[in-house]
This record gives structure tokens, sequence and C-alpha cells, in this order.
């Protein structure tokens, strides 16, 4: 099977290398191959290695590469990163946590082969998702174990693991470890009898990040920024399409209430910043991108009336979590859109009312627990966000029992990092001398 994998991938690379060396990103394609790479220098004791597929992921290991750092000084920590806008996010928040941030080549044997070799790993810490046959195959061969951290199987992927299980099982047979965040996790795993020996919960790592809460400095200087020093703040985040457009007609009926209600929305896409922009402006709403605000507020009360916008694009990488700490409100996207939905906590740690549309399989037990424990609530449709809305911004003290709420449910979840570094504490120590040294 795997000689076969091999054979594909290398007649997919040769077909389409010359469309992606002539016509796309050369230097990012030669990243993908493992070309352009920088000097690492020798290391006298194993090497960490901790894979991220994208931003989600990479965020998710923040907990894990700190505690690693603090437990083992004396290893260097290599990330890798599979997506652009991952490596970029890594690249700004996480050059102080580890020691190397690389691109994670394509599965092309050539290419993970020379990875590995480069990296000389004692241990490979694959974070959530994204298991490659032929990088995890050229792993075992060298005795680098994976274990894989934080794991999260959305339904899609638990039905995949019981249709193909004849091929799937020989791949995560090669898989030490699975830490699962839930049940649900453990069950799509082993629903197809696969390795059920293998998969441990551990619960989500993503609780004990250490969420920065903003300065009141920092915080007068955002709504400064924004000139928003008065009224409500609604944060939309990590959405996708057709959420804005629901999200602003919502927006526009809550404006003939709440005139002083501003909205600040962070598409999860960098490439759709634009095409929101332009969907909010073309809606008649006062809108602006955050990398066109002035440098300070308004100098004078005239200036600042005629700058007053209602709707912002937040057109930045990395800044929608201090953003949520300014809302009295938040959306969290991709829920409405089937998407699967995105990281709940980030608003809920702040002690802020958390909403969510239906389509929250990727964090089922996250959404139901939120609802259940009353901080957080899940909306349909754009009938029932409007009506939530309208209650919400109409009761303050309901918005603030539901944001405390939301804190407690995140403080009370905490503890899993503690168990996932019980766990990996012996594979570490096991796997000090690097495997080119043996």
């Amino acid at each position: 099977m795997f000689i076969l994998y091999h054979l594909l991938a290398t007649l997919i690379l040769i077909v389409f290398f010359p469309i992606f060396y002539l016509f796309k990103n050369k230097s990012r394609f030669q990243e993908r191959l493992g070309l352009d790479l920088p000097n690492l220098g020798e290391s006298g004791i194993g090497r960490l290695w901790v894979h991220a597929l994208s931003v989600g992921e990479v965020l998710s290991a923040i907990p894990l590469l700190d505690a690693l750092k603090n437990r083992y000084p004396s290893r260097e920590i290599v990330l890798s990163v599979k997506t652009a806008t991952g490596l970029e996010i890594a690249r700004e928040k996480l050059q102080s946590k580890v020691d190397y941030i690389l691109p994670m080549p394509l599965d092309f044997w050539w290419s993970v082969r020379r990875m590995i070799k480069y990296i000389n790993p004692s241990i490979f810490i694959l974070v959530e998702t994204d298991i490659w046959p032929g990088l995890i195959l050229s792993l075992k061969k060298s005795g680098v174990k994976t274990i894989l951290v934080n794991g999260r199987v959305s339904p899609h992927t638990g039905k995949s693991y019981i249709r193909w299980r004849f091929l799937i099982k020989r791949v995560l047979a090669m898989v030490e470890l699975f830490l699962v965040q839930t049940e649900i996790d453990k069950y799509r795993i082993i629903g197809g009898r696969l390795f059920p020996d293998k998969v441990k919960v551990t619960g989500n790592i993503k609780f004990d990040r250490k969420w920065k809460s903003l300065k009141d400095k920092e915080r007068k200087r955002w709504l400064n920024l924004l000139n928003l020093k008065n009224g409500l703040i609604w944060v939309a985040g990590s959405t996708h399409n057709p959420e804005e457009k629901i999200i602003l007609n919502v927006f526009g009926q809550l404006l003939k209430l709440f005139p002083d209600l501003s909205l600040i929305i962070g598409p999860r896409e960098a490439n759709r910043f634009d095409e929101v922009y332009y969907l909010a402006r073309d809606l008649g709403f006062k809108v602006i991108r955050k990398t066109e605000l002035p440098a300070g507020p308004p100098a004078s009360p005239e200036s600042r009336r005629a700058g007053k916008y209602n709707v912002f694009i937040l057109n930045t990488l990395g800044e929608l979590g201090q953003i949520y700490f300014l809302a009295d409100i938040a959306f969290v996207g991709g829920s409405l859109a089937q998407i699967g939905g995105h990281n709940l906590l980030e608003p809920a740690s702040f002690g802020i009312s958390v909403l969510f549309g239906p389509y929250t399989y990727n964090f089922t037990t996250m959404s139901q627990s939120l609802i259940k424990c009353g901080g957080g609530k899940m909306v349909s449709d754009e009938s029932e966000l409007l009506h939530v809305m309208l209650e919400l911004l109409g009761q303050k003290s309901e918005r603030e029992q539901i944001g405390k709420r939301a804190k407690e449910f995140v403080e009370q979840n905490q503890g899993a990092l503690d168990r996932v570094m019980e766990i990996l504490e012996p594979y570490i120590e096991m796997s000090k001398v690097p495997k080119g040294n043996k």
C-alpha cells in the first residue's frame, strides 16, 4: 500500500511540478519540497519536533510549547507548520517559545526523508490532526515515535475511518499514542475497531492556555484607535461566507434600537478581507479596515464625528484574541456556515457572552457544555440571532451573568496539559539521543 502511495505522490509531483514552479509562488513551492531550509546545526540532545497544520492548531500548540520549553530547557524544539497563514502566525507569535519554525514539506518520499534527516528528531508530536502516511512511515523507519496530542476527529473523518479501515488501520498503526480531547473523539477512532489500547482521553489543552487580558491602558488604546469610547461592541470572529451577510443583516436591524452599537468582523480567511469590506460598504454601512485606521483618535469633535464608523473589518492576523476582550457580545463563526465551528474559548475566557450557530461538530463537547452551564447560546439562523442579540443588548445583567459562567467553564476544565505532559515524559526522557548519533 505504501509503495503505491509513494508512486502516486511521485507521479502527481512530476505532472504538476512545471505549473507550480513556473506560475505559482516559487519560494513557497521550494519550501514545500523541503529545499529552502535554514541551517539548524548539530544538536547534542534529541530535538523535539512539534507539528501543527494551520492557524488553529498553531494556537492550540501554545500551552504545549510553553510546557515543553519550561520542563526541557536543554532540548531544542522545532515547530513545523503546513499552511502559509499558519506559518506567518507562528513566526509572529512563537519565536520566543521554540528554537526553529519550519514549513512542513509535501508528503513526498524525498521531501519527508530530507526533513527527518535535517531535523534529526527524537520524537514527533502531532497537534490535533494532519496525519500524512509518507511522513509517519518514514519517521517509524527512522525509529522516531509519533504521538498525537489534543486529537480531535470530525464526524466525516470518523466515518472515513470506518469505511476505509482496511487502509486507515495501516497508517494509524504507525502512531504510538492518540491523546484525544473527548470521549466522542475516542469513539470515532475505535468505532472502526482501530487500536482502542492506543487511545487515551486527556482533555483539551486549549483550556490551559494563558489568555492574556488587555490592561486598562492597552484597552483604552484600542478603543481610541477604533473611536469606540462609548457604546456597545459586537465582535464576530472567524467568520465564513455566508455568515458575514447574515451578521450584517442582523446588525442593520439592531442599529434601529441601538444606534451606538458597533460591529467588528474578523473573517477567518485572509483572502476574504476585501470581500467582506465591500459587502459591508455595499449594504450601506460606514465601514473601515483596521489597517486604514489613523494612528491616533481624531483631534477635534468635528473630525471625530466625521470619522465615525460602525463596522470594522479586522484585516490583520493574530489580533482577534485581543479584540474579543473589547466585546460586550461575541459570535464565533464557522458555525452558521457548515464548517464545524471554531474555538469558543477565547471570548469565553474573557468572560464575554458567546454565541454560535448549530454547526459546531469540531467542538461538540465544548459547545454543548457551554450551553449546559449557561455560558453560551446557540442560534439556528438569522432570525434567532437577531432575537438573542436584542435580548442580550437590552439586558446588561444577563450579558454579564452569561459571561461570568463562560469564564467559570473555562477555569473548571483546565488540567489537560498536565495529563498530556505526564504521558509524554517517559517518551521524551527515553529519546535524549538523536537518531543520527546512535
